[in-house]
This record gives C-alpha cells, structure tokens and sequence, in this order.
C-alpha cells in the first residue's frame, strides 16, 4: 500500500502502475468540497516532525551553529519562521513554541493570520506573506519551515539567497 504517490520521484513506480492497469489513488489529493481528509493528518505529522528535526539540526554536532530553541538563562532563545499557516504550518508552530522558540507564522490569508493570533495570541507573531516580510523574518531567523500547499501544484520558491 502506498500512501503518498508522487510518480514523478519513481519513473519505474509509474511504468509498472501503467503495465498492470492498476487504479491508484493518491491519498493526498482526494478532496471533500474544499478539504483534503487524508492529508491532514499526514500534514499534522509532517509538522511537528519539521519542528523537531529543524531543532536537531540547529545543534553543533548536527553541523548547526549550537542554537538552542529554547535559549537558557542570559542567552536569547532560537528564532522560529513558519512560511504557511495551515495544517504543517499550526503543528510546526506548537512544536516550536513547545521548545520555547520564538515563533513567526507568514501567510497569505489575513483571516487565517486573526485566527491564529486568537488562538495563539502573544505566544507568536504573524505577518502577511510578501517578498519584504519574508525577507525580514528568514534574515531574523534560525530555522525557517516552508508549510505551504497549493493543492494541485508545486509549492511557490518564496525564499531566494537575497530575500534570507
């Protein structure tokens, strides 16, 4: 059983599909109006998993610049920048700020932005996602997590080597 079927990584996945006149569905394309059900919850674990593997990576012995998320008594805490306020976006947050990193969540929607200063008030900030924000917060940051999902299409490249 495959999960997640992204035939284009597997050239020979995808020819010997066709040969066998197997009916596949990818489990992270089926959509109920607006939703995708079966990508939530890999999307919850994605997010959490991004937040912990990022902070690993942060350590000295993992070639990181020995950056605690948390920081200690008289030395900053790690500076946190979530691209992307939905499902892997929420759950890399709560991550974060369950490390006790300081929290920044980009997105395009300012509904969203409300929904998550209400249910996270001061424990993060929230910007508008736009060349300068997204700039300004990679530049500020320690770990930055791309979340965004355009279903259907690729994720958009929304940090280059002069915007962070």
């Amino acid at each position: 059983t495959l999960l997640r079927l992204i035939l284009a990584a597997e050239p020979e996945l995808a020819k010997a599909l066709v040969e066998n006149e197997v009916t596949a569905i990818a489990y992270e394309t089926v959509q109920v109006g607006r939703s995708l059900p079966l990508l939530t919850p890999m999307s919850e674990v994605a997010g959490r998993m991004a937040a912990q593997i990022g902070a690993q990576f942060l350590e000295k012995p993992k070639g990181g610049r020995g950056i605690l998320l948390s920081g200690v008594p008289g030395v900053t805490r790690g500076k946190v920048t979530i691209i992307g306020g939905g499902v892997v976006g929420t759950n890399a947050a709560k991550v974060a700020m369950g490390l006790g990193a300081d929290v920044t969540i980009v997105d395009l929607s300012p509904e969203r932005l409300r929904q998550l200063d209400d249910l996270y008030g001061t424990d993060i900030q929230t910007l508008v996602s736009n060349p300068m924000n997204i700039a300004e917060a990679v530049a500020a940051s320690d770990l930055v997590i791309g979340a965004v999902l355009i279903p259907g299409a690729k994720a958009p490249k929304l940090v280059t080597e002069t915007a962070g």
